[in-house]
């Protein structure tokens, strides 16, 4: 069994994992099954300088705050502010304080020095302004749509002006009030107020579509690309907050959907650019079913990487990543019986699998899935195998 899977594996490089493919897909997604190890940030980055270099590559996009990431590209692709101030504002999920993201970003800043912009690297965040405590003020991307249209299109157009959005918004606290994530009468997502900046935030939306050729004449399609994205997050938060609003026993299902139906708009928008590595944790990037247990009741809602899968098809691909010990957070040596503990078995430190013929390679064997002893880290689901289009497995996480 051993030397049957030992056949298997690679060393984590852009060579191998294009060979792993039948072409190189625009989204190429590398998940981790923790988050806050740079150890797995770092591999990362390096995959991410391969794909650049040899296959092409010109964006990574990242499980971060979508509007907080136009920060961050505008940083590496014209050098707008410092990285100091990049890396305070331009990250969520505390992911700024991150050296590896960091050095990400320096890297990327000094790769696009001097380069003309066909050629420049391009970041993104690709989750929606959302924390697991809440969701963000719709604000900054209504105001920023609204701004975008009307220096360029008729005022005659509009369906309202831009005192009218400032007052249904009013006082952003109330939009974030953490509270309302577990209660939701403390939520102001079903309001009258918000009811009707539904409605004009679907308006602007349209008429954005609708003055498109003007637009990106007027301006660019960057800008419009731009302004696209503003949408998207406006009309999504709005939902969002809607459903965080909501009694009904589906509650927290459409919220974590509609969070991954965001996480998969994004990622559909970067894929437009060219071939772009994505990275997040396997749940959100798998294509199976993503499942959990939250207040007591079973969620099970499709992934942003099924959803993207089921758009793209070959053009997507997906590298789940499983580990063997994270010792600081308690999680130690697998047991030889489960997937993980197969792969621990082999002496190299970390190696790219080729999860079908892994697959072959077990034959009738059923390993069994891997129980973590702490919450921040997920095994992997053997039954998932068929689904990878690779797997990175790295031996041992120490503390970053």
């Amino acid at each position: 069994m051993a030397t049957d899977i030992k056949e298997t594996t690679h060393a984590v490089e852009a060579a191998s994992v294009m060979k792993l493919l039948s072409a190189r897909p625009r989204l190429l997604a590398l998940g981790e099954p923790t988050h806050g190890e740079d150890t797995l940030l770092d591999l990362r980055n390096e995959l991410f300088r391969q794909l650049v270099e040899q296959e092409g590559y010109r964006t990574i996009a990242i499980e971060s705050d979508c509007m907080r990431g136009l920060v961050v590209d505008d940083y590496v692709t014209s050098g707008t502010g410092t990285l100091d101030e990049v890396m305070e504002h331009g990250f969520s999920h505390g992911w700024g304080t991150s050296a590896a993201n960091r050095e990400l970003v320096r890297w990327m800043r000094a790769y696009n020095d001097g380069r003309p912009a066909p050629e420049r690297l391009r970041f993104a965040g690709f989750d929606g302004p959302l924390e697991i405590t809440g969701a963000a003020s719709p604000r900054q991307a209504l105001t920023a749509l609204h701004g975008y249209l009307s220096a360029r299109a008729d005022a005659d157009l509009f369906p309202c002006t831009a005192e009218t959005l400032d007052r249904l918004l009013g006082d952003d606290d109330r939009w974030t009030n953490t509270a309302a994530m577990m209660d939701p009468t403390r939520s102001v997502g079903k309001s009258a107020e918000a009811n009707e900046l539904r409605l004009l935030a679907d308006d602007l939306v349209s008429l954005l579509d609708e003055q498109t050729p003007h637009l990106i004449k007027e301006t660019s399609r960057e800008d419009w690309d731009r302004a696209r994205l503003y949408g998207r997050t406006a009309t999504g938060l709005l939902r969002y907050h809607s459903w965080m609003a909501d009694t009904a026993p589906s509650r927290m299902t459409r919220l974590v959907g509609l969070r991954d139906q965001m996480m998969a708009d994004n990622l559909l928008a970067v894929a437009e650019r060219g071939p772009a590595l994505v990275h997040a944790h396997n749940g959100h990037l798998q294509r199976e079913k993503s499942t959990m247990r939250m207040s007591g009741r079973p969620l099970e809602w499709w992934s942003a990487g099924a959803l993207v899968s089921a758009h793209l098809g070959e053009e997507y691909a997906f590298l789940a990543t499983a580990l063997g010990t994270i010792r600081h957070q308690g999680v130690d040596t697998p047991a030889p019986d489960s997937v993980e503990g197969l792969l621990y078995a082999l002496p190299e430190d970390r190696y790219v699998v080729d999860a079908a013929r892994l697959a072959t390679a077990l034959g009738d064997t059923r390993p069994a899935p891997r129980v973590s002893p702490w919450f921040g880290y997920a095994p992997l689901d053997p039954a998932h195998l068929a689904g990878f289009d690779g797997l990175v497995f790295v031996k041992d996480v120490p503390q970053s």
